[in-house]
């Protein structure tokens, strides 16, 4: 006698995405179109067609819950392409075509940018993780951690070592790193919303050359004198 096998706990034995899935596709384009903070989990839930109103709430427990789901949808594929842009700034570093420290500091920056900006390519999707991330980090009592950047073992925090040897000291202590990261998802998520773009390269170049001259400007004697009477 053959056993029966038993039912998939997903739709996907109907050839649909399974309700997990369709909660995170239908964050995404409600977070692109209105930010993640003024959306409802039941306003998600309808919009997935899940049939359960309480279906995010099950899958995700609270809305940071599903925007951490979100973000971590989308991080193994940004830590690959950072990864492998870091391989190669090593490589050169070694192998001594890596150019002066300007021209390092661009490269570096460059690997912090373009992983992040090729979610411009990735339509409603690729909104939806930039403007949540946007959202994260102009919050009153933001934070890299709340959006996984600092873990040991990610990319982040491997380019922040490789960085750091080229930045002023103060600036670092002056927390001008998350200052650039937060800059560059406000512009990313920005650029999202401008109709009809699909050319996106001078924008990214631009935006890496921005933040090359922010983290890599000096602080000037006024910030280091308020600095010191804090």
């Amino acid at each position: 006698m053959t056993a029966t096998r038993p039912r998939p706990a997903t739709d996907q034995a109907e050839g649909r995405p399974d309700t997990r899935s369709r909660l995170l596709d239908a964050a995404e384009a409600l977070f692109a179109e209105r930010g993640c903070e003024t959306v409802s989990l039941r306003e998600i839930g309808r919009a997935a067609g899940a049939k359960n109103v309480i279906a995010a709430q099950y899958w995700f427990t609270d809305r940071d819950g599903l925007v951490t789901a979100l973000i971590e949808r989308h991080a193994p594929g940004i830590a690959e392409r950072r990864t492998a842009l870091l391989d190669d700034y090593e490589r050169a570093l070694a192998d001594g075509t890596a150019g002066d420290e300007a021209e390092r500091l661009h490269t570096l920056v460059g690997a912090l940018v373009r992983p992040e900006a090729d979610k411009l390519d990735d339509g409603t999707s690729g909104a939806g993780y930039l403007r949540t991330v946007a959202d994260m980090l102009t919050r009153p009592e933001p934070s890299t951690a709340s959006i996984g950047m600092d873990a040991e073992s990610g990319s982040v925090f491997r380019w922040r070592a490789l960085i750091n040897p080229l930045l002023d000291a103060d600036a670092i202590e002056l927390h001008r790193r998350f200052h650039a990261i937060r800059f560059m998802f406000v512009e990313l998520a920005q650029r999202t919303r401008a109709p009809g773009r699909t050319d996106h390269r001078l924008f990214v170049s631009q935006l890496v050359d921005s933040m090359t001259g922010l983290l890599g400007a000096r602080s000037s004697a006024e910030t280091l004198r308020l600095r010191e009477r804090r």
